[in-house]
């Protein structure tokens, strides 16, 4: 659809539509979640992920096809035991969740008013729009401190922009209204075992939370409220050492909300990423009349490879075409990590920093600090390496004659 200067914002809106559908081939679009806005915001120079997440395209359906599987995800075992743990936590009005709310933080909470916003109308198939006004309803109702205000939302549907689109995310989450501030509560499987719990996961369930924190506030001030309503201390709740019982502890996600506004300011609005691609992109499978794909592996990855790529060794664990795009970047310095392409900007190939830390190459302006940096490095390299060698080699024949003395 062609638009001109006189076009309506609904004009631009359909036609964005219109070229996102073609993007993804026609199929239904595979929905945001916070999981995938927090990972468009570790990696906002990707366009290839920004491009596929914003048109909806199954990226692990796709990797597959094209011979690239994704290796993470969680396995239909985990997923049927972290819906269980939900449904434990939330059973008969949210009642163990009160419960760790009056044990074990100490919030007296005497009455208890449970909304569940998970449908509207009561039929599954609730819209977005419908559920999010709903929710928002709610959500602002309680914000003005109304006394029907209501204390759980189990499930509110949120909202948040996202390269310019209006993105709603269906959480398993609840906002928890207590003395006229929301806590957001997210409810993971894994365990705590002894108070300590993985790293590694915490660290992802706090970045998931902080984007519905995100979400949250900037649906209050858009509103007139204080933003400051909803509080930088998430409540996550995991199951207690090797049981099914539930504990819950409080997660500060105030650096995870400053890096999620930064990255997601700096990401290119969808008009812009669509201009730059090729008319005729499509991610369309093609199936025939008994849903078997007929285009070839290799139009796909020649698509593919038509959208910028931005690889980090990270991508490993969050994007599901990362073992593609490890792949094509073979030979990048993008491909040894974030700092190492960072500390060597405006140097792409790994081949022209080996040739600049040796000096058999004259460095390009824009290259000279890096290259400074590199012959720096190849120096000290140079130096120690041979005392590290010797070094090892005393100590195996110390050790060698060690053993033959014992």
């Amino acid at each position: 659809m062609t638009t001109t200067g006189t076009s309506t914002g609904t004009d631009r809106d359909v036609g964005v539509a219109e070229r996102l559908a073609t993007i993804r081939g026609g199929v239904g679009p595979k929905r945001h979640n916070a999981r995938t806005i927090a990972a468009l915001t570790r990696n906002p120079g990707c366009a290839r992920r920004a491009v596929l997440d914003t048109a909806g395209v199954d990226k692990q359906r796709l990797a597959a096809y094209v011979d690239f599987p994704a290796r993470f995800g969680q396995s239909q075992f985990a997923l049927a035991r972290g819906n269980a743990f939900e449904a434990l936590v939330l059973a008969s009005g949210a009642a163990e969740l009160v419960r760790l709310l009056r044990e074990r933080l100490g919030l007296p909470i005497p009455e208890v008013a449970y909304d569940d916003l998970a449908t509207v109308t009561g039929r599954e198939k609730d819209t977005p729009e419908v559920r999010y006004a709903r929710s928002r309803a709610q959500l602002l109702r309680a914000a003005a401190g109304g006394d029907d205000a209501g204390t759980l939302f189990d499930h509110p549907l949120l909202a948040l922009e996202v390269a310019g689109q209006r993105v709603y995310l269906e959480p398993d989450v609840i906002a928890f209204r207590h003395e006229g501030r929301f806590h957001v509560v997210e409810i993971k499987s894994f365990a705590v075992v002894d108070g300590q719990a993985d790293p590694a996961k915490v660290s992802a369930a706090a970045i998931q939370a902080a984007v519905y924190v995100l979400a949250m506030r900037e649906m209050l001030a858009g509103a007139g409220h204080d933003p400051e309503l909803v509080a930088h201390d998430v409540v996550l709740v995991c199951p207690r050492d090797f049981s099914n019982r539930p504990t819950a502890v409080l997660v500060d996600v105030r650096r995870q909300l400053a890096v999620l506004r930064r990255q997601l300011r700096r990401m290119t609005r969808v008009e812009a990423m669509l201009a730059a691609l090729p008319p005729e992109l499509t991610f369309d499978l093609a199936p025939d009349a008994a849903g078997v794909p007929t285009r070839s592996p290799e139009s796909l990855v020649d698509a593919l490879q038509a959208i910028d790529a931005r690889y980090a060794p990270d991508c490993l664990s969050v994007c599901e075409l990362a073992y593609f795009c490890r792949v094509e970047a073979r030979g990048r310095t993008a491909a040894l990590g974030t700092s190492a392409r960072e500390e060597l900007g405006g140097i792409d190939r790994v081949e022209t920093a080996l040739g600049l830390a040796r000096g058999e190459l004259t460095p390009a302006e824009e290259q000279a600090e890096a290259a400074a940096l590199l012959r720096n490095a190849a120096r000290l390299r140079a130096e120690l390496l041979p005392t590290a060698v010797a070094g090892a080699a005393e100590a195996a024949g110390a050790a060698g004659a060690a053993g033959a003395a014992g």
